[in-house]
């Protein structure tokens, strides 16, 4: 039903070998529990160093976010990243304009994402290649801790395994 092509436990397992092997030159990111923590300004552990290591590959990237412009600008500053705020994920809208900015072609962009009900639903919506990662954190309360229930039985069942070339 919900189609990942790759799912790994965080972003920063993500490689430049790995986009490669799936001819993956842009990545649309996005921002709350996959960069960082939920509406926490400053990046996760490593992101910084991750970002640098994807710059320094050739990977270009961008923040695709359903967060308001004001959550997303200063988050993404920090990482040199351009931005597309209120993308309106899983509709298109967010994913076109990113494709736009970055003048790559879709077939060689990969959405990169923790919920399958935005992320990867607006992939396969889009046809895009989906790298599904578990999220940095989950949510404690409210509608997102009940997305996240609902989310449970259309999750990965493994990871990708580099070793082996093993989808999932």
């Amino acid at each position: 039903m919900f189609k990942v092509d790759i799912a790994l436990s965080s972003v920063k397992s993500i490689t430049p070998e790995l986009l490669k092997k799936y001819n993956i030159s842009g990545l649309l990111l996005d921002l709350d529990n996959t960069l960082t923590t939920h509406d926490n300004p400053t990046p996760g552990e490593g992101i910084i160093e991750w970002i640098a290591s994807m710059k320094a590959s050739g990977i270009k990237m961008i923040i695709v976010s359903n967060n308001y412009y004001e959550r997303v600008k200063p988050f993404a500053d920090n990482l040199g990243l351009d931005f597309v705020p209120r993308g309106a994920k899983p509709l298109s809208k967010g994913f076109i304009e990113a494709k736009k900015r970055m003048d790559i072609p879709f077939e060689n962009l990969a959405v990169v994402g923790d919920q399958i009900f935005t992320d990867v639903l607006g992939a396969n919506m889009k046809r895009l290649k989906c790298i599904y990662v578990f999220p940095i954190e989950h949510e404690k309360k409210g509608f997102l801790r009940f997305k996240r229930r609902i989310e449970v039985p259309f999750l990965p069942k493994k990871l990708y395994d580099a070793k082996s070339d093993e989808k999932v």
